[in-house]
């Protein structure tokens, strides 16, 4: 969350959710570290998730330059 510049990257949980960190001022970190707050930057969306990290399977980052979208892949 930290990286300069920042990288936007989706938290990928254990129930098939995936949280869009689009920038730094969407996340936020419990003071224990365990749990984490993102905010939607979509005004439609709108709202916060709030996750367990114990329940993060893993995080995706956007290559740069690619397209808008985690993990998908073109077609021949």
């Amino acid at each position: 969350m930290h990286a300069r510049p920042f990288r936007q990257f989706w938290l990928c949980l254990a129930d098939g959710r995936k949280l869009h960190v689009a920038h730094p001022d969407f996340i936020a970190v419990s003071a224990t570290g365990r749990v984490v707050t993102v905010h939607s930057p979509d005004p439609v969306e709108g709202g916060i998730e709030i996750a367990d990290l114990l329940l993060a399977t893993r995080i995706v980052f956007r290559k740069p330059g690619s397209r808008k979208g985690a993990g998908k892949k073109r077609s021949a």
